[in-house]
């Protein structure tokens, strides 16, 4: 069953604040396997004009994605979960993230549509700081396969 057009536009509210600390930029960064300093040493990110250490640049997908998780859970709209894939994601910063930053995001449902049977949504993710500043716009495609014909 095709999702349901009017959904388009539709915005979520803000999620709580997510706390960016250090060690989960470490354990990131060594996880994607990107040795860069300036996301484990203070004195590196400070080197390049930074007020603590970055965070890697996919570092933000886990906190768009679990945002992304209200409209995936809006049983109105009626995604089947165990149906989708993750299609594409993107991501345009105006700052890096921070250690320290306390991030909220607001979603999204940027389109809705049917191809070859499988709906096809792009969530748009919109992260802020603690006092208001847009940092990052990150955007998720999810794709819910048809269901196999009986």
């Amino acid at each position: 069953m095709a999702l349901d057009q009017s959904f388009v536009g539709r915005t979520y509210p803000p999620t709580e604040p997510y706390e960016v600390g250090r060690e989960k930029i470490r354990e990131f960064a060594e996880a994607v396997g990107d040795a860069n300093p300036a996301y484990t040493d203070t004195e590196a990110a400070q080197a390049l004009g930074h007020p603590d250490v970055i965070a890697p640049p996919t570092f933000v997908f886990a906190i768009t994605f679990k945002a992304a998780g209200q409209v995936v859970a809006d049983p109105q709209l009626g995604l089947d979960y165990s149906r989708v894939v993750h299609g594409d994601q993107k991501f345009a910063y105006n700052r890096p993230v921070r250690a320290g930053d306390r991030l909220t995001v607001i979603s999204t449902i940027e389109t809705v549509r049917t191809m070859a049977g499988n709906d096809i949504l792009d969530i748009r993710g919109e992260v802020h700081d603690q006092n208001g500043e847009h940092v990052v716009t990150a955007w998720t495609k999810l794709v819910a396969r048809a269901a196999e014909e009986a």
